[in-house]
């Protein structure tokens, strides 16, 4: 008993003279890094498809939001339209497990696998259905937007069947999203297949489901 006292008491010191050292004379420790939740690792935030024009191209899309008879916004107006929007995303979907992230020119709802598609089917599952319901809500009501819907694979199978299923899963969620208010004329959508994954290379189960994910990207209509 009486060793290990001493041990307690000379660590105690130890840590005294430590914390004493740093107080003095040392900087302070940075800050920890912010923790994310592994599904939602943001590697992709700076991928070229993230910033690149709308699906179909802009002209092609003004001119179906035009003949909807949407006002576009004006520059001054796109600032303040955009964070209106992030705000009542993230309202809407708080807790429900998707991720919003905002780009300098869009917003992205980043849903992962567990709320989307199981592995090797474009079906959507009933507990997709209630997050994109919580989306579609608040989506609809932003009119002024164009609404692009992206799908991602794993990189089981090969790249040709990925791509087709990719393609299945964006269209399913256009429509999802067309069904519940959303306007036809905003949106449009696009699989990418197992070309822009989170993670690369894929080591673990968890990893290849977070890359099986939907992506919906909200950009600004402007005149």
């Amino acid at each position: 008993m009486r060793f290990s006292r001493t041990l307690f008491g000379s660590a105690a010191a130890a840590t005294m003279v430590a914390t004493a050292g740093c107080s003095i004379g040392a900087p302070p420790p940075p800050p920890l890094p912010v923790m994310r939740p592994a599904v939602f690792t943001p590697l992709g935030l700076g991928a070229i498809y993230l910033s690149g024009d709308v699906i179909g191209g802009r002209k092609a899309r003004a001119a179906r939001m035009k003949a909807a008879k949407i006002a576009p916004l004006s520059a001054a107006d796109v600032p303040g339209y955009m964070t209106t929007t992030e705000t009542q995303l993230r309202q809407q979907t708080a807790g429900i497990g998707v991720d919003v992230l905002r780009l300098p020119d869009s917003i992205i709802i980043r849903i992962p696998a567990a709320l989307t598609f199981a592995a090797g089917s474009a079906a959507v599952k009933p507990q997709f259905d209630a997050t994109l319901l919580e989306i579609a809500r608040t989506v609809k009501g932003r009119t002024r937007t164009y609404v692009d819907v992206l799908a991602h694979t794993d990189t089981s199978g090969t790249p040709q069947v990925n791509q087709s299923l990719s393609n299945k899963r964006a269209a399913a969620v256009a429509s999802y999203l067309a069904g519940h208010g959303v306007a036809k004329a905003r949106t449009a959508s696009k699989g990418l297949g197992e070309s822009a994954p989170l993670y690369n290379p894929e080591m673990s189960e968890t990893e290849k489901a977070a890359n099986r994910r939907v992506e919906i990207r909200l950009v600004p209509y402007r005149g």
